[in-house]
């Protein structure tokens, strides 16, 4: 199996130190082998100033990675920049964009087993070109897959959240729910549940949009209107889904072994349990793709960059899943 491509994220944010850490820590964290894509100046300045000792190996093709992991962190030359931590420029957007783009574009040809995605200012990136909501997004269209095809799932040890409306108001989220969204969304999970985390017969559990999920229409009609008969229809597909539960009780750890994956109706419902849970051990997984797409769940954090304070576990975490579902999927080809 090829390696995996890992792009930079904004090098003023804490996305390039934490890849020379992924890198120092492969023995006891044990992360499938990646390369980074491009910045080996900004990677090896990330490196001495978060104190570590990291051997840069320049690679020119991917194909190399595998075999230069064991002595230094790959690097695909090309693109670099300068290493200004905690100073977002548009030069570094322009980095971040650059090594964003190749990465998916290496994925998509099948010359990486897939990518992980470091963490990017989208209001930096919109002021060189990027035209898209999120990285999520862009990875979808490279792949020719309708942004709505691609779902965004949250995955730590202990609970993993699907939220059916994401960058919205939270005013418009009753609007943007259907029927449609519900179980399209719901059946993307569950197939990629059994194809990249190998859950034979995965377990959906669907959270209620209002109080107490509606409490029999006196706090809103759309878990009797939407949410129910959506659950209705998969359960008539041969899905196991149950609900809507209120969100406020279904995340108890007595709760969550009675499920696979928490469907959620919005953003904040998703992430807040998650990020309670597992922050540092978050991940950003892309369901819906022909090819494998994770990232750490935390943000550019340009406040702490630098500085030493960033942790680790999050990137280690986005790469270990990333190489998990990689394997699954070769050995599913292998076994065709």
């Amino acid at each position: 199996m090829t390696a995996l491509a890992a792009s930079l994220g904004d090098p003023a944010g804490i996305g390039p130190e934490l890849l020379c850490e992924a890198w120092i820590r492969r023995a006891e964290a044990g992360p499938a082998p990646f390369f980074a894509v491009g910045g080996a100046r900004v990677l090896a300045a990330a490196a001495a100033m978060r104190g570590i000792d990291l051997p840069i190996a320049p690679i020119a093709d991917p194909a190399e990675a595998a075999d230069a992991f064991a002595h230094g962190l790959p690097v695909l030359t090309g693109d670099d920049g300068d290493y200004r931590p905690g100073e977002p420029d548009r030069e570094g957007a322009a980095l971040a964009l650059a090594s964003l783009t190749r990465a998916t574009a290496l994925a998509v040809a099948g010359e990486a087993s897939g990518i992980v995605t470091g963490p990017i200012s989208k209001a930096r990136l919109a002021e060189v070109g990027f035209a898209f909501p999120g990285q999520t997004e862009f990875v979808a269209d490279a792949c020719g897959i309708a942004w709505h095809d691609a779902v965004m799932m949250l995955a730590g040890p202990t609970l993993r959240t699907v939220p059916l409306t994401v960058h919205c108001a939270l005013a418009e989220v009753p609007r943007l729910l259907s029927v449609e969204l519900v179980t399209s969304r719901s059946r993307i999970a569950a197939e990629a549940l059994r194809r990249d985390f190998g859950i034979e017969r995965p377990r959906l559990a669907v959270a209620g949009l209002n109080p107490h999920a509606g409490e029999g229409g006196k706090f809103g009609d759309e878990e009797a209107r939407i949410i129910t008969p959506a659950i209705d229809a998969l359960r008539a597909e041969g899905i196991e889904v149950t609900g809507p539960y209120p969100a406020d009780a279904m995340f108890a750890a007595h709760e969550r072994t009675r499920y696979d994956l928490a469907i959620c109706m919005y953003h904040d419902q998703a992430l807040i349990p998650l990020k309670a849970l597992d922050f540092d051990a978050g991940v950003n997984i892309t369901l819906g793709l022909p090819i494998v797409r994770s990232s750490p769940d935390h943000g550019t954090a340009f406040a702490i960059a630098g500085r030493r304070l960033a942790d680790p576990g999050a990137t280690v975490a986005a790469i270990r899943m990333a190489g998990e579902c990689a394997g699954r999927r070769a050995a599913q080809r292998g076994a065709a």
